[in-house]
């Protein structure tokens, strides 16, 4: 007894030990969490203040750490793991003035995606293909597209750099790529129902299909119609209120009011038509019926309100971001679809 007594005076302690180890060299994290009593990775996350740690243990952790003169030093925990915990997100959007940044898409989906990042203590680079180059871009553990551009070609653009990817967009046949989007063909399914229910058989189907999203969209719209009416496929190059409002109006010029409903690919292209169509003196819906896609607030207090589709992009930014954290831990990943609903307003 009087031995084990001894032993406990002469023993040191973790404290003592450190201490007398700092003379020599700085206090390392592994130090840090023996001090505290907890693992080496709660004291990274509490250092970040993630939320994964409780408030107390942060509290608690950032204490010793202000004690012993502790700093994180995050370039050095970066080297070591070989990670800058970093994620770059590329827009594939060309912001005017029509069609500003700051629009719900993308910026509900850079939310989400934002709000999943932070939350796992890493940080978003914003930017677009043209600096690609940049060292915060190339420095990222992993990349996410917010658009697959015409034909695809920002998708295989990206995959050049060689990094995880996730996609927000629709899937393509045969392609590997991780792909979160909306369900854009049940989407355009839902808005041949709405009309087909309506009695409207003369249509119109507004939007590029040059872009994957949309293809799916007019595809859905087309089988579900299932040769109860006519489709005129009309090509605007860009998603504006202009771009709907001058391929409405030549049209109309063009072929008169020889159609009764007009699918947007989205809300802007649908408020741009309605528009073009009171112009030339038609009724929304009574003479012509016009649903947009994305479901906007702008879409509730345009006038009259605009029927149109809803996507959950914040919900979808979230699961970007999950997607991504599971490809840069190694995990198996699969592309995934979010649902839609058809909102019904006035129009």
């Amino acid at each position: 007894m009087a031995a084990n007594k001894a032993a406990s005076k002469t023993a040191p302690t973790a404290a003592s030990a450190i201490a007398a180890r700092k003379s020599d060299a700085s206090l390392t994290m592994e130090d840090l969490a023996s001090l505290a009593g907890v693992s080496t990775i709660t004291v990274s996350r509490a250092l970040r203040d993630s939320p994964l740690v409780t408030e107390k243990t942060r509290e608690k952790i950032r204490r010793i750490a202000d004690e012993q003169g502790y700093r994180l030093n995050i370039s050095a925990r970066n080297l070591r793991m070989r990670r800058s915990y970093s994620v770059a997100v590329v827009v594939e959007m060309t912001p005017v003035k029509g069609r500003p940044m700051s629009d719900p898409y993308p910026l509900e989906l850079l939310g989400g995606i934002t709000q999943e990042l932070t939350t796992a203590g890493y940080s978003v680079v914003l930017t677009s293909k043209q600096l690609m180059d940049t060292a915060p871009v190339q420095g990222a553990d992993g990349l996410i597209l917010l658009g697959q551009g015409s034909h695809g070609e920002a998708v295989r653009f990206l995959q050049k750099a060689n990094l995880p990817l996730v996609v927000w967009g629709a899937p393509e046949s045969g392609a590997t790529t991780i792909v979160v989007g909306s369900d854009n063909r049940r989407g355009g399914a839902s808005v041949a129902e709405r009309f087909l229910a309506q009695g409207r058989r003369k249509l119109v189907f507004l939007g590029d299909v040059d872009h994957a999203e949309v293809q799916e969209r007019c595809a859905g719209f087309i089988d579900a119609l299932g040769g109860q009416g006519t489709v005129h496929i009309i090509r605007p190059k860009a998603f504006t209120f202009e771009s709907g409002f001058d391929s409405m109006t030549a049209l109309l010029k063009k072929k008169g009011h020889a159609f009764d409903g007009v699918f947007a690919a989205s809300d802007l292209l649908a408020m741009g038509a309605i528009r073009a169509l009171t112009e030339h003196q038609l009724r929304v819906p009574d003479d012509v019926s016009v649903i947009g896609y994305d479901d906007t607030p702008g879409a509730a207090s345009f006038v009259p309100p605009l029927t149109s589709v809803h996507q959950y992009l914040r919900d979808g930014g979230v699961l970007l971001a999950k997607k991504m954290l599971a490809l840069m831990n190694g995990e198996q990943v699969e592309s995934e679809m979010l649902p839609t609903t058809l909102i019904a307003r006035q129009t």
